[in-house]
C-alpha cells in the first residue's frame, strides 16, 4: 500500500466517522425532543441550532460545512421535497403575491441591506451588496414546521413556502451576479444584469419542465414503486447537476421539477399506494437533511468573530427587519389592489416576522472567493443574522400567532378533519367487508364480527363528529369544502386513470374546480 493510498483511506475513515457522530447528535437531539414535553414547544430544527450553538461555544467542531455542500448535497432534497408537497392549486390562486415577494422583495431587501451598511457602517458598496444578496433568501423551515404543528391555516403555509421556494432561486442568481463586481471581475450593468437573470431562471425552468414532464411520462409505462421512488431522487440531483452546468440556476431547475412531479407526475404515472411510498420518502429525506444541516449551521458559528462585527451584525438585522416590513406590507398592499388577494394584515404580520434565514444564506455566504479581503467579516455578518432570525424571531413566533388569534381554531379544525378522514377511511373498510361476505370467500360468521366492530368505531366517530358540529357551525362550511376538494381529486385521478390506460392522450385541468370558484363568486356579489 502506497503512503497516498493509506492517507486517503485515513481521510475517508476521519469524514465517515465525522458524519456518523453528526448523524447521532442529530437523532439524539430529535429524540429527545419528543421525550420530554417543555422541548416540544421549540421547533426541531431550533434545538438544533441551540445545540450546534453550545457545542461551537465549548469549540467542538462536528465536521467542516463548505458551500458546496449545502447546495449541492443538502439544498436539492429541501427543495424537491417542498416543491412535490406543494399543491399547485393552492400555489396558483397565491400566484402574484408569492411571485411579487421572491422577486421584487428579493430586490427591496439587497438594495436596503446594502445601503443601510454602507451608509451607517462604512462598509463599500459592493461588499454589502453581498451581504444583502445572502440575506435575501428565506427559509422558513422551522416556521412552517410550527405552523402545521399548532395547526394553523393553510394559506399561511403556501405564502410561506411559496414565498421560500422561489426567492431561494432568485437570491442565488442575485448572489452569482453581484459577486464579481468587488473582485474586479464584472461591472454592474442594468440590461446586462437583466439579461443573465433571465438567461438563468430560463434554463433553469426549461431544463426542469423537460426533466419533469419527461419522467411523469416515463413513469406511465411502467409500477414499480422502488424504480419510481429511486426516480425521483435522480431528477432532484440530476436537474441541479445539469441545470448548473448549462450555466442556469440549479434551485430553479429543481423547484420546477419537483412542483411539476408533485402535481402532474405523481397523478398521471403513478398509482395511489406509490404516491403515498414516495412522499413518505420525501418526508424523510427532508427531516434527515434538516436534521443534519441545522446542527452544523449552530456548529459553525465563531463567536469571536461574532463579538467582532457585532455592529455591521446589528445594523444588518435593522435593516433586514425594515426592508422585510417594507416588502411584505407593500407588496402586500399592491396585490391585495391588484389582483384582490385579500391577504389580511394578521397574515402580513406573520410573513414579515416569520422571515427567517438559514442554510441558504449560510451557504453563499462561504462561497464568497476566498481571495476577497472582507470574505471573514462577511461569513461573521452573515452568520450573525442568521442566527437572530432562527433563535429570536423563530422562538417567538409561536407567541405571535397566538396574540394574533390565527391559531385560536385550527386546532379543532385539525381534529375534525381527523374525524373525517377516519370516516372515510372506515366506510372504505366497510364496503370492502360486505364484498368478501357477498362473495363467500370463506366464513361469513367472521366477517359479520368484523364488519360489527368496524360499524361500532363508525357510529361513535359519526357521534363526535355530530357533537362537534353541533357546538361550532363553521366546521359546516368545513365540511363543505372538503367534500368540494374530494369531487376535484376524483375528477383529475379519473383523468389520470384515462391517461394510464391510453384512452387520452393529454392531461386535462378539472372543470368542477372552475364552477366552484365562478360559484363561491356569485354568493359573495349577491
Amino acid at each position: 500500500m502506497t503512503p497516498e493510498t493509506a492517507l486517503s483511506e485515513i481521510a475517508i475513515k476521519q469524514n465517515l466517522e465525522q458524519f456518523l457522530l453528526v448523524l447521532l447528535v442529530s437523532l439524539s437531539v430529535a429524540t429527545i425532543s419528543r421525550l420530554f414535553v417543555w422541548f416540544r414547544r421549540i421547533p426541531f430544527t431550533l434545538l438544533l441550532v441551540i445545540v450546534g450553538s453550545i457545542l461551537a461555544f465549548e469549540d467542538i467542531r462536528l465536521v467542516n460545512l463548505s458551500p458546496e455542500l449545502i447546495l449541492e448535497i443538502f439544498l436539492p432534497p429541501l427543495l424537491f421535497e417542498a416543491g412535490w408537497n406543494m399543491k399547485w392549486r393552492e400555489l396558483k390562486r397565491d400566484l402574484v403575491p408569492v411571485t411579487l415577494f421572491a422577486i421584487v422583495g428579493v430586490i427591496i431587501s439587497v438594495v436596503g441591506i446594502a445601503f443601510g451598511l454602507n451608509w451607517f457602517a462604512g462598509i463599500p458598496l459592493a461588499i454589502a451588496l453581498l451581504v444583502g444578496a445572502s440575506l435575501s433568501a428565506t427559509d422558513p423551515i422551522s416556521v412552517v414546521a410550527l405552523l402545521k404543528e399548532l395547526g394553523a391555516g393553510q394559506r399561511l403555509r403556501t405564502l410561506m413556502e411559496g414565498e421560500s421556494l422561489f426567492n431561494d432561486g432568485v437570491a442565488v442568481v442575485a448572489f452569482s451576479l453581484l459577486v464579481g463586481i468587488p473582485m474586479g471581475t464584472s461591472e454592474f450593468s442594468v440590461s446586462q444584469t437583466l439579461l443573465q437573470f433571465f438567461t438563468f431562471v430560463g434554463i433553469g425552468g426549461g431544463v426542469g419542465c423537460l426533466i419533469g414532464f419527461g419522467i411523469s411520462y416515463l413513469t406511465q409505462r411502467f409500477d414499480s414503486p422502488l424504480v419510481e421512488q429511486s426516480l425521483t431522487l435522480v431528477s432532484a440531483y440530476g436537474t441541479y447537476v445539469v441545470t448548473e452546468t448549462l450555466g442556469g440556476s440549479g434551485v430553479i431547475g429543481v423547484v420546477t421539477v419537483g412542483l411539476i412531479l408533485g402535481n402532474f407526475g405523481s397523478r398521471i404515472g403513478m398509482n395511489p399506494r406509490t404516491r403515498i411510498i414516495v412522499s413518505e420518502f420525501w418526508e424523510f429525506l427532508a427531516f434527515f437533511v434538516n436534521s443534519i444541516v441545522f446542527l452544523l449551521i449552530g456548529d459553525q458559528i465563531q463567536f469571536p468573530n461574532l463579538a467582532a462585527n457585532i455592529q455591521p451584525i446589528l445594523i444588518t438585522i435593522g435593516g433586514m427587519v425594515l426592508t422585510r416590513a417594507i416588502s411584505t406590507y407593500g407588496l402586500s398592499a399592491i396585490s391585495n389592489g391588484f389582483a384582490n388577494s385579500k391577504i389580511d394584515f394578521k397574515i402580513q404580520t406573520v410573513l414579515w416576522w416569520g422571515g427567517l434565514r438559514g442554510s441558504v444564506s449560510i451557504a453563499l455566504a462561504l462561497s464568497v472567493p476566498t481571495a476577497l479581503q472582507q470574505r471573514d467579516e462577511i461569513i461573521a455578518t452573515v452568520f450573525g443574522v442568521v442566527l437572530f432570525t432562527l433563535l429570536v424571531q423563530g422562538l417567538t413566533t409561536q407567541s405571535l400567532l397566538e396574540k394574533l388569534g390565527l391559531i385560536g381554531d385550527q386546532p379543532l379544525r385539525q381534529e375534525y378533519q381527523e374525524l373525517i378522514a377516519r370516516r372515510v377511511a372506515l366506510n372504505r373498510v366497510q364496503n370492502h367487508l360486505t364484498e368478501v361476505i357477498r362473495r363467500q370467500e370463506t366464513d361469513p360468521e367472521f366477517y359479520r364480527y368484523q364488519a360489527d366492530l368496524v360499524n361500532q368505531e363508525l357510529k361513535a366517530i359519526q357521534e363526535k363528529i355530530d357533537k362537534m358540529q353541533a357546538e361550532y357551525s363553521f366546521l359546516q362550511e368545513l365540511s363543505l369544502n372538503l367534500l368540494l376538494e374530494e369531487m376535484v381529486d376524483i375528477e383529475a385521478d379519473t383523468y389520470a386513470d384515462l391517461i394510464r390506460s391510453g384512452r387520452l392522450d393529454s392531461n386535462l385541468s378539472p372543470i368542477l374546480w372552475k364552477v366552484f370558484e365562478e360559484q363561491k363568486k356569485t354568493n359573495e356579489a349577491q
